[in-house]
């Protein structure tokens, strides 16, 4: 499980069967500090989560089994949102990021 930020969705004009309705969002994955780590990903989002979201995510062959029509395509799913998490005693989560705009 990894934490990552919502920074934009996604919209496929064409979608696997068993992927209808479940929306695709741009990820960027976060290091245990909080700043960004590696290349932005797309990911489907298995719960309700948007631009600005800070979220926790897995990979893999769990990604397909956390999506409604398991064993699907997918290399990456958004399972659930983080409202704050402390390292290092730094606050990562909406109340360290309340002034900043989602892309």
């Amino acid at each position: 499980m990894y934490l990552g930020r919502v920074t934009g969705r996604m919209v496929a004009t064409v979608k696997y069967a068993g992927l209808e309705g479940v929306a695709l969002q741009v990820l960027q994955p976060l290091d245990e500090a909080g700043a960004p780590m590696g290349d932005e990903l797309v990911a489907t989002a298995c719960v309700p989560s948007g631009p600005g979201d800070l979220v926790h995510w897995i990979d893999g062959r769990e990604a397909a089994l956390a999506c409604p029509e398991t064993f699907v395509p997918v290399d990456a799913a958004i399972i659930g949102i983080v409202e704050q998490a402390v390292s290092e005693g730094r606050v990562i989560g909406r109340e360290a990021n309340a002034g900043s705009e989602a892309r």
